[in-house]
């Protein structure tokens, strides 16, 4: 397992700002060197700020493609969707030009949306040039949720970069609702992984769990497949 530094920023302008700054140099770098380039990045609040940072960059948007690293298995229309902040805060300014994928499709079972979402995602190359990610407070990312029954396969880095569905969590252990999640070799393969954290809180949960185990623990699964991992951070939250 490598050592890590975490960049501290005082606060969550200047964390935002230089995330979406590597972010979009990555993805500007991809285009120039592709044609094309992929980025996938989480719901949730806490990428708002990056999101609208990123949407204004000068970057050649329509050869860029956008995608999750999670999602509900609900419709867009849902305000548990994640989709819906990818749609009302990235894609929007220079970035509207950009081409989603979405990760949920309305499939009979949250199993078939997975295999659909990883079709999708493989036809686009089935890899990320840049990718944002956040984590839970009790130190989940993406979907990858302690004591999930999806949470060893999800963490195999022998597995190839697809997308599984998560079942939803039992006798109140999340997630509350069925999932989609890309899984580690996605991250594994990437062309550059940025974890935003904000307060002080996870920064306790981060620096606990990348001491643990990496086959059930994501965060020490990423540090431990040498996943090419920037931690940024700010006590503001």
């Amino acid at each position: 397992m490598r050592d890590l530094l975490i960049e501290t920023f005082d606060g969550v302008e200047a964390w935002a700002e230089a995330i979406a700054a590597r972010l979009g140099e990555t993805l500007g770098a991809a285009l120039y060197d592709n044609g094309r380039a992929v980025f996938a990045g989480p719901g949730g609040s806490t990428p708002a700020p990056v999101y609208r940072a990123l949407s204004a960059m000068d970057l050649d948007w329509s050869n860029v493609a956008v995608t999750l690293v999670d999602e509900r298995y609900v419709p867009e229309s849902s305000p548990e969707s994640n989709a819906r902040l990818i749609r009302d805060v990235l894609l929007q300014d220079r970035a509207a030009a950009a081409r989603f994928i979405p990760l949920y499709t309305p499939e009979v079972t949250v199993d078939r949306a997975a295999i659909v979402a990883a079709r999708a995602l493989a036809e686009v190359g089935g890899r990320f040039d840049a990718v944002l990610l956040g984590m839970g407070e009790d130190g989940h990312i993406c979907s990858m949720f302690p004591e999930s029954p999806t949470l060893k396969t999800l963490l195999t880095p022998t597995l190839k970069a697809t997308v599984l569905g998560v079942p939803q969590g039992r006798d109140g252990l999340a997630p509350s609702l069925e999932r989609l999640s890309i899984n580690l070799p996605y991250l594994m393969s990437a062309g550059r992984v940025i974890l935003g954290l904000k307060g002080a809180r996870k920064r306790r949960v981060f620096e606990e769990q990348a001491l643990g185990d990496p086959r059930i623990q994501p965060i020490a699964a990423l540090l431990a497949s040498d996943v090419p991992l920037e931690v940024l951070w700010t006590e503001e939250g």
